[in-house]
């Protein structure tokens, strides 16, 4: 198996040409093998390259709102009352941990981007 780092913008765009061919390949064979160490590099690569920022609280939020079909009534046992959830999703009031620990818990969104300060430009 001749596999090389993917250090610049022509090996990754061969390595995704690579991975393409090797889509239909099976799980214990030694293309599946290569297909596997690809995807690992070719991720690695998009990590370093192309970063992806965690959304603010209140993007998260709306985002699981919509996706769940929610509407900010649904969010009082998290928040609180209305007005609560409203100042929360147009960022004039931060979260309290107890919020962040329900809308973890209850609507599953990753902490990391609960716990993230808003952003500036978005609260302005």
């Amino acid at each position: 198996m001749d596999i090389k780092p993917i250090k610049t913008d022509s090996d990754y765009r061969a390595a995704l040409a690579e991975i393409e061919t090797l889509m239909t390949a099976g799980f214990d064979t030694p293309e599946g093998e290569r297909l596997d160490v690809l995807v690992t590099l070719v991720e690695a690569y998009e990590q370093r390259h192309f970063p992806l920022d965690l959304p603010d609280p209140a993007e998260a939020i709306r985002f699981e709102m919509e996706r769940k079909g929610l509407t900010p009534k649904d969010l009082e046992p998290m928040i609180g009352r209305s007005n609560r959830v409203y100042e929360i999703l147009s960022r004039k009031r931060p979260l309290t941990l107890k919020m962040i620990w329900r809308l973890h818990r209850d609507l599953g969104i990753p902490a990391e981007s609960l716990i993230r300060p808003p952003d500036e430009a978005a609260s302005v």
